[in-house]
């Protein structure tokens, strides 16, 4: 059974429910290994200096940013991890938008959250309260150490998490010579219309994504096997460990979280609301606003805890 990525929350409003977030793709490439064609042995790729070409052993070995031809940049590892966002394990919804509005190119890739012991209730509100709104939450979330916009939208049984692409990573149609205009700017007529419409028609169906395979990977997978029981080769799988079990939740009072976030979103608009930082959302849950410390000292503070995680 395959392995949660982490075990965290999904929150939107006052309300958390436990999930796991698991992998909602599956790798299904074949993978080539490089030999020696004299004696079969695989070859080996070493780290070696571009000038001397000797082997630079994993220690002095730094990353670095070419911002010109032949200059660098180094960046230690301090300054990655400053960078890099605090890990947290929350799944925290900003907004819910009308699914029709994403455009397609923004999906990425597809995770499932998996609701924890206890944990269904909240899991099933959400996921059916989107499909008859029609909406779907987007949030934020921390994998390994990157930071990555996502939307949580319902699929069957299931809550799917979509990484989604940020906008500068879109190519804009605008950046290429497109045909625009009217049909008749192209002379195309009524009738060609017509039949195009008929043809489209004729080979329309329902979609079954059953229906397609990569044919050129099972050819070539058959070949594979031929190879393998003519040389007597054997394969070998290794069992995955078992999977942590997620901690119990605690029974909680849902329509009294959900009126309290209804209250909040009232007094706070929402665009005001996704702004703030998850922590600052969940400190002001429990207990009134502090005022705002120096920046000196909140500085301190910020550093203090993390020390003392």
């Amino acid at each position: 059974m395959a392995r949660p990525i982490w075990t965290g929350t999904l929150s939107f409003g006052l309300l958390n429910v436990p999930v796991s977030l698991m992998s909602g793709e599956r790798k299904v490439d074949l993978h080539f290994r490089m030999l020696d064609s004299r004696d079969r042995k695989p070859i080996r790729f070493e780290r070696v200096n571009a000038d001397t070409g000797e082997e630079v052993p994993w220690k002095d070995i730094v990353k670095a940013f070419e911002y010109d031809k032949g200059s660098y940049v180094v960046l230690e590892e301090d300054d990655i991890r400053s960078a890099a966002p605090e890990s947290h394990e929350t799944v925290e919804v900003e907004t819910f938008v009308d699914a029709s509005q994403i455009d397609p190119r923004y999906y990425e890739k597809p995770y499932l959250l998996v609701p924890g012991k206890k944990a269904e209730k909240g899991y099933v509100l959400l996921r059916e309260t989107l499909r008859s709104t029609g909406k779907v939450g987007i949030a934020r979330v921390v994998v390994r150490t990157r930071e990555y916009l996502c939307a949580v939208m319902p699929n069957d049984d299931a809550l799917v998490l979509m990484i989604l692409r940020y906008p500068q990573e879109l190519v804009e149609p605008d950046d290429y010579t497109l045909p625009s205009g009217k049909l008749a700017d192209y002379r195309i007529t009524s009738k060609e219309t017509a039949m195009a419409e008929q043809l489209i028609e004729s080979m329309a169906g329902d979609w079954d994504p059953s229906q397609y395979h990569d044919e050129f990977r099972e050819r070539l997978q058959q070949v594979l096997n031929k190879r393998i029981k003519s040389k007597g080769g054997t394969t070998k799988v290794e069992d995955e460990p078992a999977p942590r079990e997620d901690a119990s939740t605690n029974v909680v009072d849902f329509m009294a979280l959900l009126q309290k976030s209804l209250d909040a979103n009232k007094r706070t608009p929402a665009k005001k609301a996704a702004a703030r930082k998850a922590p600052a959302r969940k400190t002001a849950a429990k207990k009134a606003p502090a005022k705002k410390a120096p920046a000196k000292k909140a500085a301190k503070k910020t550093a203090a805890r993390r020390k003392a995680g």
